[in-house]
């Protein structure tokens, strides 16, 4: 029954009927937090594909697999983290259920998924959280006058919803205040910071102040000129290095992209101001990686630099979700998008659970962070530095 569910999948895939497939009942060997996997098919630049979209509880993962690689992926999902897997066609749909202590089913049911409610189109029809006919998209060279998002742009795009999507599935679980005071430090051309006042103010009725921290004083001049045009009156820009912004009251802080020891520089800056949200997207992690002398099992394979490279990349931002989780906060460190469309991609998000953490949590992670460092032969992380823990 397993084997005629694929064949029925790989002969979908090449007819070019495949609507729609979904995985559900997840095993106690999923990955926690996994709910569900939605597989559709899309066509990419470099061809037809199969997008799998990971939904966990607070979430979403997409990668792209061909067809040939989508069939051994989707075995190895039910092999290890689903039993059922409903497959919608044209023709009908068919539905798998598997169970550990009994055969395989495979049933056959009417078709409940017209034809035409999908397409190949990677950019589906959808409930956007931005308006891209949004005038300030525009002026930043997102999308045309029209609306329409510019061909060089549709990863910045892909970006800027998953950024938004992000967001959203934080406020659930920590809701900001209507006045809510946001800095995004390093906030660069100001992409995500006017798409975050954008949503925060139509999406949600908020009326946040959010202050823009970048060096660039050219990029400043032209963000605020922006955010005057578009009517963002709680929307302003600064040019200040981040360790000289003290802000009387801070609910989130974000520093996405900050290269190096400046995401560290803005997480303490967060920690200190006490603030509610976190979300950081580091750039590199040269500090880590240049103090870096290893000297546990590991060492034989870090004598490669790429894999050493990497290494150093996994310690500093373990690190630093240790520290935050021993300053009272709830963390979570995932892929924010994939690398397809841009190799910054790993995102953390921490939410303040306490004002003062229990003494036995703080001492706990700050123990796992000297075993790291320990086993790195790292002298110091930067953030801890700055926090004087």
């Amino acid at each position: 029954m397993t084997q005629q569910f694929f064949d029925l999948f790989s002969k979908t895939l090449s007819d070019g009927v495949l609507l729609k497939l979904t995985l559900s009942k997840p095993r106690k060997s999923a990955p926690e937090g996994l709910k569900n996997v939605y597989l559709r098919p899309v066509m990419l630049k470099k061809g037809p594909h199969v997008a799998f979209n990971y939904r966990f509880q607070t979430r979403d993962e997409v990668k792209n697999h061909t067809f040939e690689e989508a069939g051994q992926v989707l075995q190895h999902l039910l092999d290890s983290a689903f039993y059922n897997a409903e497959m919608m066609t044209p023709a009908a749909d068919y539905s798998l259920q598997l169970d550990d202590k009994k055969p395989p089913r495979l049933l056959e049911k009417k078709p409940s998924m017209p034809a035409e409610t999908v397409t190949l189109a990677h950019d589906r029809d959808k409930h956007r959280r931005l308006d891209p006919a949004a005038p300030w998209l525009h002026a930043l060279g997102i999308c045309s006058s029209e609306g329409k998002v510019h061909a060089n742009q549709q990863d910045k795009w892909r970006q800027i919803d998953k950024y938004l999507e992000t967001i959203e599935h934080l406020l659930k679980q920590q809701p900001l205040p209507d006045d809510a005071f946001i800095a995004d430090m390093g906030s660069g051309k100001g992409y995500l910071t006017f798409a975050l006042y954008d949503f925060l103010t139509k999406r949600l009725g908020l009326k946040p102040r959010i202050t823009g921290i970048e060096l660039r004083q050219h990029l400043v001049d032209f963000c605020n000129k922006t955010a005057r045009e578009n009517g963002f009156d709680g929307l302003s820009f600064v040019a200040i290095d981040i360790r000289e912004y003290h802000p009387e009251r801070l609910d989130m802080l974000i520093a996405l992209h900050a290269c190096d020891t400046a995401t560290d520089l803005a997480l303490a800056g967060g920690i200190r101001e006490k603030a509610a949200i976190i979300v950081a997207a580091p750039c590199c992690h040269k500090q880590v990686r240049r103090d870096m002398h290893t000297q546990n099992e590991m060492a034989p394979l870090l004598q490669h630099g790429i894999l050493e490279e990497r290494q150093a990349e996994i310690l500093t931002d373990g690190i630093r979700a240790l520290l935050l989780e021993a300053e009272g906060y709830k963390t979570q460190v995932f892929e924010f998008i994939s690398t397809e469309h841009t190799p910054k991609n790993v995102m953390i998000t921490a939410l303040k659970t306490a004002k003062t953490p229990p003494a036995s949590r703080k001492k706990a992670a700050l123990e796992k962070v000297e075993a790291l460092k320990k086993g790195f032969g790292l002298k110091e992380h930067y953030l801890e530095t700055l926090l004087n823990l």
